[in-house]
């Protein structure tokens, strides 16, 4: 479609109108309508913020509000780019939503002068779309996650749009590479459609960008090979770029519109070529061309402050910023008090369609609890501690099998995985979905179908950045992993828990479903993968983030694993980590008993301790699941050897518990916990990750001198399960002779007892290398309730 005269003018003047807004946020605090000649009082005295890919971005925000009403679309807008936040502001601004999100920044001069000083200002707002951004659901703080976030968020929401906006800088990112083939798993019929449009400015901070120097010939059949329809606008002229961007837009409406209804009528359509549109745009555009004498729009040198303006600056660039903003001719956009003219005001989408009023930006509006089964009725039967089990992800399996047959109604719960659904024996789920998936399916693929629950793709990247973007706008979810790979997304984590954080804090943010991390196939059995696959890290960096953000949880067993799932599933605004074992383990506690424990997040287990009608001379503690074993282990040959030590076991499920009350809102009191570990006795704790991280936790606890943690300390091979343990002196040997070392009152039976046990850890390493497997007594290995 041709646009009219009268269209192109008032598309001109509206993003006249974002750009002059934009110009004001990044340097001005007074004098915002420029009624007064300008001067070095009315700047910012610290000129901080992102001018490039600004323009570019209020073009394309002009734009979507033409198609929205014209084809009334529900669409919310993700700005890639890092520091579009100007764009953004100045177009949510514009269509009014952000003086109802924010009363006192008001549609008038003052209210202008409000919105230019907050930018980067001390106590006002980033220059990213951070979370104080309507609309926005993507921080941009960090490059490569726009396009993951948006197909995350098109899930299961077949009417909406989501426009992301791709920076040709952030294109060079890993994540963002790898985002471009999520089009294999888009269902056309019952998803919405992402529409990228790859903003190529031709610079990053101060390099040229790799897509913008290839050629239009190379980069058309990169996209054409990523299985897109590409389409372009390419130029610096308002009038013809305006013309080409709305034909172009129109194009790809329609064509997402025909895929669309097609779907609806052919079962087996070949999986679409979904459009997606590359904006070519000089960086900086409309803003100053030379600065002395340096190239500024079009350069890298337009990426930050084009322009400085202050009182050790070149005079004349003050009249330069007067020059360039008194260029967007304000007069013609604002009336006299500062509002913008309603002729311009009525380009704006209305209501919800607004995209920084989208409820789908504020996905807590949308939000609906899940429906989950019982987790108590997949109970194993423990009449016994000890007894064998099928393993604890297994177990799990079965009730998260219901969780999605519960919600699949309401298409409103999702797993997500990197290839490891079935490898981390969560197989169970295939009973009653599959594996999403819209590319060709062959003779003997398994649980492949364009309609699932399930998203894989062996990209850590994609799985956590499609299900933020999955729970941003409203819905619940699963991500399961590997151990050691999880620190491929620790930056990802970040940024989410950040948000997460930040979003607290904005009464008009509602909360959002947990991110809940299932992290599995652990350091401690990964015997056939070795070095590589064995690091339990990711807990350290997790403890960093804020105590009304973040969760751990350690569950020994099946039971207490579908204790602590069942509240991550029905948690909120947490990012929840548990950390739990794929393989046949012992199982130690009852229902009854897992609920109570895990309630708790810590407690002393009676069945293993013989302290009840005397003082401890030991506390052993352990937390995870072969910790607990080997401290179980550990027990009963102290209580078999040594019957007359006391001692007091003590397990951890919630990781913070340790932490004191004052410091995390799960932490113990003093009080309670002195009353658990004592204030004076030893106390040898098996943990699964880094010993370390729990000295940290407890470093100002009373007892804190006589703690000994052993854990995973970095050593580890292609080795049997239980010589993890001993490679890593975490095994029961081990833990045994430090209770020995540290009572002295053991005497001759103890000195005897130690050689016994370094003669175990003798024969034990010359059994597997002949073997190739443990000792029948580590693996046959069960726990007989001591008769004292």
């Amino acid at each position: 479609m041709k646009l009219s005269s009268e269209e192109t003018s008032k598309l001109h003047a509206y993003w006249r109108a974002a750009n002059y807004l934009s110009v004001g946020q990044l340097y001005l605090r007074h004098n915002p309508l420029l009624k007064e000649p300008l001067k070095l009082e009315h700047v910012k005295n610290m000129l901080l913020g992102h001018w490039g890919t600004t323009p570019g971005q209020n073009f394309i925000y002009t734009h979507l509000n033409r198609v929205i009403n014209k084809y009334d679309l529900d669409m919310i807008y993700v700005s890639g780019p890092g520091h579009g936040g100007p764009a953004v502001v100045a177009g949510t601004y514009l269509e009014g939503t952000y003086t109802e999100v924010y009363p006192n920044i008001t549609q008038d001069e003052d209210g202008l002068r409000k919105l230019f000083t907050q930018f980067s200002y001390p106590g006002g707002i980033s220059s990213h779309a951070s979370p104080p951004t309507p609309g926005s659901i993507h921080e941009g703080g960090e490059l490569g996650y726009s396009l993951s976030h948006s197909f995350g968020a098109v899930l299961d929401n077949p009417s909406l749009v989501v426009a992301c906006v791709v920076g040709d800088g952030e294109a060079e990112t890993g994540p963002l590479a790898t985002a471009w083939h999520s089009n294999k798993f888009l269902n056309p019929l019952t998803d919405g459609v992402v529409l990228p449009i790859l903003h190529l400015n031709g610079y990053k901070i101060s390099n040229p960008t790799v897509l913008a120097r290839i050629s239009h010939e190379e980069l058309e059949q990169l996209f054409k090979g990523y299985g897109w329809t590409p389409y372009f606008v390419e130029g610096e002229e308002p009038e013809a770029m305006h013309q080409a961007m709305a034909t172009v837009l129109d194009e790809a409406i329609e064509q997402i519109k025909a895929i669309k209804l097609n779907a609806t009528t052919q079962a087996d359509m070949e999986r679409p070529r979904w459009p997606m549109i590359v904006l070519r745009s000089p960086k900086g555009w409309t803003g100053p061309k030379e600065v002395d004498g340096f190239k500024i729009e079009g350069n890298f040198r337009a990426h930050q402050i084009p322009l400085a303006v202050s009182a050790s600056a070149p005079p004349e660039h003050l009249q330069m910023l007067e020059d360039w903003m008194k260029s967007y001719h304000p007069e013609e956009l604002f009336d006299e008090n500062g509002r913008l003219k309603p002729e311009l005001a009525e380009l704006a989408p209305k209501g919800d369609r607004r995209m920084g009023a989208n409820p789908h930006a504020n996905g807590g509006q949308l939000l609906r609890n899940l429906r989950l089964p019982d987790f108590r009725d997949y109970a194993i039967a423990v009449n016994s501690p000890g007894v064998n089990g099928e393993g604890d992800t297994y177990v799990s399996g079965r009730f998260l099998r219901d969780v999605i047959k519960e919600n699949q109604h309401d298409r409103n719960f999702r797993i997500f995985g990197p290839d490891e659904t079935v490898s981390n024996r969560l197989e169970l789920v295939f009973e009653a979905t599959n594996r999403q998936w819209d590319a060709p399916i062959i003779e003997h693929d398994e649980f492949l179908a364009r309609d699932g629950s399930v998203m894989e793709m062996l990209s850590e990247h994609q799985c956590e950045g499609w299900l933020e973007g999955y729970l941003l706008t409203g819905r619940h979810g699963l991500f399961n992993c590997y151990e050691a790979f999880i620190h491929i997304v620790d930056s990802m984590f970040n940024q989410h828990a950040k948000w997460l954080k930040t979003t607290l804090e904005l009464p008009w943010r509602r909360k959002i479903a947990s991110l809940n991390i299932l992290l599995t196939s652990t350091v401690w059995r990964q015997d056939h993968n070795g070095f590589t696959h064995q690091d339990p890290g990711f807990l350290d960096h997790v403890v960093n983030k804020k105590a009304n953000i973040v969760r751990v949880y350690l569950p020994p067993d099946a039971n207490c694993l579908l204790s602590v799932m069942d509240h991550c599933l029905r948690s909120y605004h947490y990012v929840n980590v548990i950390v739990a074992g794929k393989h046949p383990a012992p199982q130690w506690l009852n229902m009854e008993q897992a609920i109570a424990h895990c309630t708790r997040g810590i407690g002393i287990w009676n069945f293993a301790s013989n302290d009840q009608d005397a003082e401890p001379d030991v506390i052993m503690a352990c937390s995870g699941d072969v910790p607990t074993l080997e401290i179980l282990a550990a027990v009963s040959i102290i209580r078999e050897h040594l019957p007359q030590i006391r001692i007091r076991v003590i397990n951890v499920v919630d990781l913070f518990k340790l932490q004191k009350s004052s410091e995390h809102t799960h932490g113990l009191s003093d009080k309670d916990y002195d009353a658990l570990f004592t204030v004076n006795k030893p106390v040898v704790f098996a943990f699964h990750g880094y010993p370390w991280l729990v000295h940290r936790l407890t470093y100002n606890r009373a007892n804190n001198t006589n703690l000994h943690v052993r854990g995973y300390k970095e050593e580890g091979t292609i080795t049997t399960s239980f010589d993890m343990t001993v490679l890593n002196e975490m095994d029961r040997f081990h833990l045994a002779m430090d209770v020995i070392d540290r009572l002295p009152q053991t005497g001759t039976q103890g000195v005897y007892l130690k050689q016994l046990l370094t003669d175990k850890l003798t024969e034990h390493k010359q059994y597997i290398k002949a073997n190739g497997k443990d000792m029948p007594e580590i693996l046959n290995w069960k726990w007989n309730q001591p008769t004292q």
